[in-house]
């Protein structure tokens, strides 16, 4: 990880950016998929599973007997843990349940909301060399608690053209509906258009590859609403001379493990907590599995040394990380603070790796500096909200002047006479 001591304003502007990506011919290649799909179907997916995911499939979905098989292949210890972290996620957002007030504006007029689930919801789930079953339960968990009444799951089989069995188990578990054997950008293609084998959704979620994500945002254009713009995972983590070195070294590498694209920012109010912190951070990632990959993250990562609290705090916000570890003696004060962040991790004891999988927020999170302006996924993800307003005789008398005003002034002759007739009829 490289050193910044003390950087002014204008290197920060620097040190805080992005990896930027020229998209323009992935987006074309991506386009060019979408549009083979929207097309022709099951025969342009299968096509593609078998060009991109090395699979020919007599079937996109998967059947009961396989569901049945994964729940014999997964070991009893992980389904129970799978069982925890579901209720925990469940206990969590069932907490999130909006109950509407009807609200008398004024005498006569009556107004409320009622929330609604987004009836079909399509989510994805990455497999590849790290098979995201914990994504399962983040989405489908709130997804069922909404009252969404199909939930569709799409995840890339393997070659010899199976699902990884912990995300079948914990399909099971989260209430997932049906569960299809495609990947990459035909996934998003199916559920966005709808195919002979897979209904059109509502609304798309999940995390992805740079092809996903291109996919989400081109669908989300006219067809179908997707969870949120997203870029590479990334973390945050604030230390100082009391943190837990060991402990801040596993919290960078937790991250950069992710891919060769995630980002680790480090900050700091000492060049000696920085160096200790580098120095455990080359000690274990030696003895990580996935060291190259995380060793590739760390090359564009960095550590900040800054004065003070509110140098470190100013940082945290113009960044935005999609998760900030806070591991500073002093921070419930930092919390305070936080304004913009994904989701926030406090003390020593509490790394990103709980939020992951088992403390109970859920993990779908804003990247790429989009937590300035969204939240996380959580209950209202799932939802619609309705509003009715009732208006009786009264309120006419209260409030339809003040209409009719406002209409005239605007020039909507025909607002105004809405109102004008109910006026004159009382």
């Amino acid at each position: 990880m490289n050193i910044y001591k003390y950087p002014t304003t204008e290197e920060l502007d620097v040190l805080l950016k992005r990896p930027v990506r020229d998209a323009s011919e992935l987006s074309a290649t991506v386009a060019a998929v979408l549009q083979d799909v929207k097309q022709r179907g099951d025969a342009a997916v299968r096509e593609y599973e078998e060009r991109f995911d090395k699979v020919c499939l007599d079937a996109l979905a998967v059947s009961e007997d396989e569901m049945l098989a994964a729940e014999q292949m997964v070991p009893e210890e992980l389904k129970d843990a799978i069982r925890l972290a579901h209720h925990n996620i469940k206990k969590f957002h069932e907490a999130q349940r909006f109950e509407g007030e009807h609200i008398h504006v004024v005498e006569g007029v009556e107004c409320w909301q009622k929330s609604v689930a987004i009836e079909r919801v399509g989510l994805y789930i990455p497999g590849g060399t790290a098979p995201l079953f914990s994504t399962v339960l983040m989405l489908a968990t709130p997804a069922k608690i909404a009252g969404c009444k199909e939930i569709v799951l799409c995840t890339p089989p393997a070659k010899d053209g199976s699902v990884n069995p912990a995300i079948l188990v914990a399909a099971r578990i989260a209430g997932v509906s049906r569960i299809y054997k495609i990947g990459g950008v035909q996934a998003i293609g199916a559920m966005a258009y709808g195919t002979e084998s897979v209904p059109k959704v509502y609304k798309i979620f999940g995390p992805g590859n740079q092809f996903v994500m291109c996919a989400k945002q081109q669908v989300s254009l006219h067809d179908v609403a997707i969870d949120m713009p997203a870029g590479p995972s990334e973390v945050e983590v604030l230390a100082d001379e009391t943190s837990n070195v060991a402990f801040v070294a596993a919290d960078l590498l937790s991250q950069a493990e992710h891919g060769i694209d995630s980002q680790v920012l480090l900050v700091c109010k000492s060049m000696e907590t920085a160096q200790k912190v580098e120095a455990e951070v080359e000690r274990q990632l030696a003895l990580l599995p996935r060291k190259d990959i995380a060793a590739l993250a760390l090359e564009h990562s960095k550590t900040i040394v800054v004065h003070d609290d509110n140098e470190m705090m100013d940082i945290t916000n113009r960044y935005a990380p999609e998760h900030l570890i806070i591991e500073t003696a002093n921070y419930m004060e930092l919390a305070q603070k936080v304004v913009n962040a994904g989701s926030v991790f406090l003390g020593s004891l509490t790394p990103e790796s709980a939020g992951d999988y088992a403390s109970g927020t859920n993990h779908t999170l804003p990247t790429n500096g989009y937590a300035v302006a969204y939240s996380g996924v959580n209950l209202d993800s799932f939802c619609r909200k309705i509003t009715f307003q009732h208006i009786q005789s009264e309120g006419v008398r209260n409030i339809g002047r003040a209409v009719e005003l406002m209409a005239d002034a605007e020039g909507l002759d025909a607002h105004r006479n809405a109102m004008t007739l109910r006026i004159k009829s009382l």
